[in-house]
């Protein structure tokens, strides 16, 4: 079989999508005699390459690990950043974003104050003064824009801002914590003094954990093992967790790769059967239970000061209400028998979400320091809102850097988990077409899906880098594989398992793949990986066999392409490499513009369909604005009937876009 792509050369300049191109101004899309603007019917494109079968022989030599390779996307269907948007936010547009930046920050009695150091922001922050020309610019009117502004802003509450009354004299100033953590935060705290007065400050948050000792009758309780979550985590109710052997893991990238990509073959060949018809599908998803890192939640614990014989000691967990720590059972009082390093380790999230007031609240109620527990309740008051909303809104603030920043608040365990996350399962696309992902070991025939992760990685508070729960989880267990195999030791005796359910069956990969019709898979990064399955499925039908084609943005060809090799098709003949290497502005919405011809055959022929896979920001975003110029110049359309088309595609089921 062979193994070369083909490597395209794209022009460097990429037209804004906010310019209106015109129905003559369409020079940056190709016109050629198969679908000129003035013949919209497209004719299929004869000078595309199609999918060829390979001959019987080529199939059986691709490996010996699975009967075909793999790939999967990251949801985490988790990101490319894996921590999640704050709830209830809307984000800025980018150049609104930067030029509120720019606004002052102005109280009704005084100057306008200086802004804080500059964060990566999640979401902008509004705090300007009614009368700021640059309000009227951005929002028109003073009097419309007030509503506006609140919609706008973080969801912190924004709206809520008083601002701080500057004292006559300031002789009992508060001094801020001497350590590398409380500065990483970056807060502003102007002139605040502890005579200065706060309002609205956020209530204590209700206690609902409470630990107690285990009755004698239940003491004798086995727990689960410790690389599995415990069973009250159920995710589909009323269906446990599945318990997957790890059969192999590998690492997709090569060495100085941006971001490195792992390959699993899990074994499903003893996954319980749950009623119905349901089944591992081509394009399906499989939700994946993380664990926290032990560094963390050993952290955790020396923070809070939890005395090393109590951590893994059985306790009984009362709640008063909500799912927690089942993740998606129902809302109601709970009695477990569980250890507190469970709690940690599978049933809170201490890195996803942003710092909120009942958070800041409760460690400010157990501040032994003067100092801190001031900073902890301006940061709950209205008249810090403005600080609370630069906290909140940068990014890679964890429980852990809250803690070691203000180190003296050592709240109890079971009150800090009545006001934290749950931690959520993630899920990553089937990277290959599940019924034929078959092997034999030692005469027995497994049966094995394939899932390809992206790991996650952002700045860590210590200066390094960390990743990402469910990425980082995942990539800890296929090092410990590499590690085996570089060390001679047989993967087998090392008992991994992966904690698994089968999730999104009817997500809308799965949902729209058909047998028949053109196809058109548009993916970039780990996003082309369930188009891989795609194909091997089409490869199925000899009268769909020459109807595929992939087109794959990767950022270096020698480092980052994923299953090189490995789709079971003479790969030049169906996929397309779009390389963008540093300093080359190359992508793969440029070759969406080049292939116009071929994408405007596929989406108006009978049954076609365009699949678009990756990350929404960036490249979900620029295939997009690429689509609508192809529609503008093939089908002889303005922008607005343009978007138009493409929005009539979605709801008939023929552009599919999953992106995260």
């Amino acid at each position: 079989m062979a193994n070369s792509t083909v490597t395209t050369s794209i022009p460097t300049a990429i037209p804004s999508a906010n310019v209106d191109v015109t129905r003559k101004d369409r020079s940056n899309v190709p016109v050629s005699i198969t679908s000129h603007p003035d013949n919209p019917i497209p004719e299929e494109p004869s000078a595309v390459p199609h999918l060829t079968l390979l001959h019987p022989d080529s199939m059986n030599s691709l490996g010996s690990q699975s009967s075909l390779p793999s790939f999967t996307t990251g949801s985490e269907v988790s990101s490319d950043s894996e921590a999640p948007s704050t709830p209830a936010t809307e984000v800025l547009p980018d150049d609104i974003a930067d030029r509120v930046d720019k606004l002052d920050i102005q109280g009704s009695n005084g100057p306008s104050q200086p802004k804080l150091a500059t964060h990566r922001r999640r979401a902008s922050t509004v705090l300007i003064s009614q009368n700021s020309e640059d309000v009227q610019k951005i929002l028109g009117n003073v009097g419309a824009g007030t509503r506006r502004v609140e919609k706008l802003c973080c969801g912190g509450g924004c709206c809520k801002l008083q601002p701080l009354k500057r004292p006559v004299s300031v002789e009992n100033p508060v001094i801020t914590p001497k350590n590398d953590t409380f500065d990483s935060l970056q807060l502003y705290l102007g002139t605040l003094s502890h005579g200065s007065d706060l309002t609205n400050i956020a209530e204590l948050p209700e206690k609902t954990v409470s630990f107690s000792p285990v009755p004698t009758e239940v003491v004798g309780n086995q727990l689960g093992p410790s690389d599995h979550p415990p069973s009250f985590v159920q995710p589909h109710p009323p269906y446990e967790v599945y318990r997957a052997p790890l059969h192999h893991s590998r690492e997709l990238t090569k060495s100085g790769a941006e971001k490195r990509t792992f390959h699993f073959d899990i074994d499903i060949t003893d996954y319980p059967t749950e009623g119905g018809d349901v089944d591992f599908v081509v394009g399906g998803a499989i939700g994946i239970c993380p664990k926290n890192d032990d560094e963390v939640v050993e952290d955790i614990f020396n923070c809070l000061g939890v005395p090393k014989t109590v951590r893994d000691k059985k306790v009984m967990l009362r709640t008063t209400k909500g799912r927690w720590p089942t993740v998606w059972g129902d809302d109601q009082p709970r009695e477990l028998v569980t250890t507190r390093r469970e709690l940690l380790s599978w049933c809170t999230d201490f890195q996803s979400y942003p710092p909120t007031k009942p958070l800041l609240r409760l460690l400010a109620e157990y501040a032994s320091d003067r100092d801190e527990k001031k900073i902890l309740m301006y940061l709950c008051s209205a008249q810090g809102q403005g600080s609370f909303c630069d906290l909140r809104t940068s990014q890679y603030i964890t429980v852990s850097q809250l803690l070691h920043a203000f180190p003296s608040s050592q709240p109890p365990l079971d009150h800090l988990l009545s006001v934290l996350n749950p931690l959520m399962p993630r899920f990553y696309s089937l990277s290959q077409d599940p019924l034929l992902s078959q092997t034999v070991n030692d005469g027995k025939r497994r049966r094995l899906i394939e899932i390809a992760v992206t790991v996650h990685d952002c700045p860590d508070w210590r200066g390094g880098k960390r990743t990402g729960v469910g990425s980082g989880f995942l990539q800890r267990i296929a090092q410990k594989v590499i590690d085996a195999e570089n060390s001679g030791v047989d993967v087998g005796s090392l008992d991994l398992h992966i904690p698994m359910f089968r999730g999104l069956m009817a997500n809308p990969l799965a949902r729209e793949f058909v047998l028949d019709g053109p196809m058109l898979l548009i993916g970039a990064g780990v996003g082309v990986a369930p188009f891989r399955g795609f194909v091997q499925r089409r490869l199925k039908s000899a009268n769909c066999a020459n109807k595929v084609w992939v087109l794959q943005g990767i950022r270096d060809s020698l480092l980052d392409e994923l299953y090189s090799g490995e789709w079971g098709v003479h790969e030049e003949t169906v996929k397309k490499v779009v390389q963008s290497r540093r300093g080359e502005g190359r992508y793969v919405q440029e070759e969406v513009r080049n292939q116009a011809d071929l994408v405007w055959y596929v989406i108006n022929a009978l049954d076609g369909r365009v699949f678009v896979c990756g990350s929404s920001k960036g490249m979900g975003e620029g295939v997009e604005a690429a689509l609508v110029d192809v529609a503008m110049a093939k089908g002889n359309l303005n922008r607005e009937e343009a978007q138009q088309f493409w929005e009539g595609k979605k709801s008939a089921g023929q552009y599919i876009a999953e992106t995260w």
